[in-house]
């Protein structure tokens, strides 16, 4: 799949890994991009980098009639690629409040799920389209120090594996985008805060640049790849869960140990 020509709305970008693959699509030669954000002044932004083939718009992905109405016909014309990538992050264990496991469902999870119901009747009947969903490696491989994210993430991984096994015959392509550490606002502030799940991804590989990881996009996208790992070492990791998945459990218990240990000097 080539985005050239191609008419893309993108969620979640004002910032990080929406804005470089907003512009990234744009070099690439897409038709149009619908920059979708609940932060409406800052996709604006982006949309002016771009010029006349963006548009920003203001949307909340936890309400399903926000995301349908950016399936409706764009100015650029029917929707031919979505990338649901808008994201929160929690922080939060066991202690997690409701209100906490809710919030992320309803971004991390839910937000796919209203992506598809929008776009994939006129995909199917145009012949076929592509769904681009931002899950994170956390989706795969958990993610130490915060429950909500790790197990939205994997939710969300999931229902893109059912949308990919039901829909493929009838052309709809499926990707999941699964980062582990970019430079991002979001890692920022863990960072900041010393939040666990900061020193596990700095611990774990390199930290990317949104750019770095827009460029594995397209790379994915023009091999239709399912996985698009712009982290290389998640494949391998992933691996050794499903083959050894005691073992795998083991040895992330003594990671996060590891972890919550005290510097010595």
């Amino acid at each position: 799949m080539r985005v050239r020509d191609k008419v893309i709305v993108v969620t979640g970008a004002a910032g990080g890994i929406g804005r470089a693959l907003s512009l990234r699509f744009a070099a690439e030669g897409a038709a149009g991009i619908v920059l979708a954000d609940l932060d409406e002044p800052g996709a604006r932004a982006v949309a002016d980098e771009i010029g006349d083939r963006a548009v920003a718009v203001r949307a909340d992905v936890s309400v399903e009639s926000d995301v349908t109405a950016l399936a409706e016909p764009t100015p650029f014309g029917p929707v031919d690629v979505f990338c649901s990538n808008a994201g929160i992050i929690g922080g939060s264990g066991l202690d997690a409040p409701l209100q906490e496991w809710t919030s992320l469902y309803a971004v991390n999870v839910l937000a796919h799920v209203h992506a598809a119901r929008a776009v994939i009747p006129g995909m199917v009947a145009r012949g076929g389209g592509y769904l681009l969903n931002t899950c994170s490696a956390a989706g795969l491989v958990s993610c130490p120090g915060d429950a909500p994210y790790a197990v939205t993430k994997a939710a969300a991984i999931a229902f893109a594996e059912w949308v990919a096994i039901h829909y493929a015959a009838q052309g709809i392509k499926v990707s999941v985008l699964c980062p582990q550490g970019v430079r991002t606002g979001m890692l920022e502030r863990g960072v900041e805060e010393d939040h666990l799940t900061a020193r596990a991804v700095g611990a774990a590989g390199a930290i990317l640049d949104p750019a770095d990881v827009a460029t594995a996009v397209i790379d994915g996208l023009a091999a239709e790849r399912f996985h698009i790992l712009p982290h290389p070492e998640v494949a391998d990791f992933y691996r050794r869960k499903a083959e050894a998945p005691d073992r795998w459990l083991a040895g992330m218990s003594t990671f996060i140990t590891t972890l919550q240990s005290p510097p010595t000097d």
